[in-house]
């Protein structure tokens, strides 16, 4: 365009600069004259006519044609006008982002003055964010994103504009100024799409490999083990060959990508042939659980392994101490773990003692009932919740593997005490959970044909919906989220 101006301005450019070589003090020339004069809404004419040259000249033929065509459509603003925008910019303060991460021991009105924000100013916004998010469930590693004046521009401190957070992947938390100096906070959901997702794999060396060539997340696997913990021993049981299947729901970001793993609805082990199928249900009773294909639920009264990921390193019986160097009976068994690995209470029930044993090291029992007992050596801590008369339920944890006590190495030292005398963990037989009846049975059933349904679709590749109370195909729905759910 600069070019058909020149050309029908008559200006002859010298053939070593050219139209596009005229640099910034030229290109400002012409705008100065192309802000001479606003459009004629009057007379419906181009501004650029009222131009003493062009009234006299405008009879020049096609190049004069073509410029009204190309100017006579756009607007542009007087030089008064971008006077006035130039001195608005000027005046509005510069600002800065910052990013701040959340520490341990930190709270979130030390950050903020710490960045350099009034202590009145940031206890405001602190209040507003208090209304949709409590600031004390900040976490470690946790981003505070801040939107400030820059420095210099309202005195020594920072004036805060704007504080954003994810608390989780489902939702976003923003505190915007107003415009009466205070501050708003909202939350907005963000827009995940619920899939249910299929794997399955075979065991060729151990299961944690398998579970990785299949695309297996690890919060996943670690389910599936706690839902088969009762009645497979993971050391001793898995054989190269055996395999395995799950069915389970996840939260995925707008461009596909995986942002959280959520239930387990459906999981599978086979052992040397034998089938486990077992399905997520929640009976009348409001609790969570699996099911076999019958109803019988998959919980006993106690675990077989209160740890994940452990190595069997010592049986229960006589054996030669590591420490005192002499053969004497072990009465428990010993699971090997990294230090800090989470230890889990074996069943529902009262927490008898916690703290220092002697040779145990930090130690935790557990009554169950008026048979048996749980206890738990070597802890590297006991958890906070886990104090002497606090009732804990199946799968809390309830410390952290280590080494203290008589001990050689990070290990969990388990023992299952029946009316007051260690027996062996691997060889008793527990009573069943519970086995679903009339409605809570006619219910299961049904959920079941749903699951098994999603189980095959899965398996056929196509995209599925899936909530807790609706397992339908979204193709099939005809919606997109699953018709009427």
């Amino acid at each position: 365009m600069l070019s058909l101006l020149t050309r029908a301005l008559g200006v002859q450019w010298p053939t070593r600069i050219g139209p596009t070589r005229i640099g910034p003090i030229g290109i400002a020339a012409i705008a100065a004259l192309l802000s001479i004069s606003a459009y004629d809404a009057e007379a419906k004419s181009p501004w650029f006519k009222s131009i003493p040259w062009f009234e006299s000249n405008w009879h020049r033929g096609p190049i004069a044609a073509d410029l009204e065509a190309e100017l006579g459509t756009l607007h542009y603003a007087t030089a008064p006008g971008i006077a006035a925008v130039a001195l608005e910019a000027e005046a509005r303060p510069a600002t800065v982002s910052r990013s701040l991460r959340v520490e341990r021991g930190d709270t979130l009105m030390g950050m903020l003055v710490k960045a350099g924000i009034k202590r009145q100013e940031a206890h405001d916004a602190i209040t507003a964010l208090s209304k949709v998010y409590s600031p004390r469930k900040l976490k470690p590693g946790q981003e505070i994103r801040l939107r400030l004046t820059a420095s210099g521009a309202a005195g020594p401190d920072h004036r805060l504009l704007a504080l954003s957070l994810q608390p989780n992947v489902e939702r976003d938390l923003r505190v915007s100024r107003t415009g009466a100096g205070g501050f708003a906070a909202e939350s907005i959901e963000r827009p995940l799409l619920r899939l249910a997702v299929s794997a399955d794999g075979t065991i060729e060396n151990n299961l944690s490999n398998a579970a990785r060539r299949a695309g297996l997340p690890m919060p996943v696997l670690v389910e599936m083990i706690r839902i088969f913990s009762f009645d497979v021993d993971f050391q001793r049981e898995l054989q190269p060959g055996d395999s395995f299947e799950v069915l389970y729901e996840a939260l995925f970001e707008e461009d596909g990508s995986l942002a959280k793993t959520e239930n387990v609805l459906y999981a599978s082990l086979t052992l040397s042939g034998r089938r486990l199928d077992m399905y997520g249900f929640t009976p009348k009773s409001g609790v969570d659980d699996f099911f076999d294909p019958e109803g019988q639920s998959v919980r006993k009264t106690l675990m077989r392994t209160p740890v994940d990921g452990a190595r069997l390193s010592s049986r229960f019986g006589m054996r030669r101490h590591p420490i005192l160097g002499y053969s004497r009976m072990h009465q428990g068994i010993d699971f090997a773990a990294p230090r800090g690995t989470p230890i889990y209470a074996a069943g529902d029930g009262v927490i008898e003692s916690a703290g220092r044993n002697g040779a145990y090291g930090k130690y935790v029992r557990i009554r169950h009932n008026a048979t048996y007992k749980t206890a738990y050596g070597h802890m590297s801590r006991i958890a906070k919740r886990a104090r002497r008369g606090q009732r804990v339920r199946q799968g809390q944890v309830i410390g952290y593997v280590g080494s203290t006590g008589r001990s050689t190495g990070p290990h969990l030292h388990y023992e299952v005490l029946r009316q007051g005398r260690q027996v062996n963990p691997l060889k008793i037989k527990l009573p069943s959970g519970e086995k679903l009846k009339g409605k809570n049975l006619e219910s299961f059933h049904a959920r079941r044909e749903q699951i098994d349904i999603l189980r095959e679709l899965a398996r056929q590749g196509d995209t599925l919906m899936a909530r807790a109370d609706c397992l339908l195909p979204a193709a099939a729905a005809g919606t997109p989220d699953g018709g009427a759910c």
